[in-house]
């Protein structure tokens, strides 16, 4: 059986909308031009509409790859039927390697999905946070109920304090670093669930 030989041009249009994803994040979706894509992607602005028809076309493909592909890894864990202490350990490590995977998208979202879901083309946006909420709240709420979590906790404050810890690290961390995404997922466990002090 002969391998199948890869697509040159779905290359390209990963290639393309890696780039693009860089220049969104760096600019901001506003201030980004077709004309700005092209350029640091070493081509044309007319060449660069042969495989996308719009900006909002590019930017739509980036967030739905990476919203896809983060919902499948929380809903695997969430259907594992692990305790309430795994299961947070595993929405972090897997929040992680979608910054690893998916930074550039993570840092897109996080600055401009609010008003970019006022929009028709990306109003899916807005179902995503309350979907998000529901899965980390409830996983802290069972925690409590079986006390494997302290009973005194606010949960909702704590939802709020793990979601940007864990999510503003898009805007630091870097693939290839000194630490990997596991690497650093292990170490914000330690410190959320043991602390930082020592014992005694």
């Amino acid at each position: 059986m002969s391998a199948i030989a890869p697509n040159p041009n779905a290359e390209r249009r990963a290639e393309l909308l890696a780039t693009a994803a860089r220049v969104f994040a760096e600019q901001g979706y506003n201030a980004t031009t077709v004309r700005r894509i092209a350029d640091a992607a070493g081509m044309l602005a007319g060449s660069l509409y042969y495989h996308f028809d719009s900006k909002e076309a590019m930017l739509d493909e980036i967030l739905t790859a990476f919203l896809d592909e983060l919902w499948a890894c929380y809903d695997t864990v969430l259907a594992a039927g692990l305790g309430p202490r795994d299961t947070l350990g595993a929405l972090v490590t897997q929040s992680f390697r979608q910054i690893d995977r998916h930074g550039p998208a993570v840092a897109i979202y996080q600055k401009e999905s609010k008003h970019l879901s006022a929009q028709p083309r990306f109003a899916h946006l807005a179902g995503s946070q309350p979907k998000f909420e529901h899965a980390w709240l409830r996983t802290l709420e069972r925690g409590v109920a079986e006390r494997d979590f302290r009973a005194d906790l606010d949960v909702r404050l704590v939802y709020r304090f793990v979601r940007d810890t864990v999510w503003v690290a898009a805007s630091w961390y870097r693939p290839g670093g000194v630490h990997s995404a596991q690497e650093i997922a292990r170490q914000y466990l330690s410190m959320v669930l043991a602390g930082i002090t020592t014992r005694g």
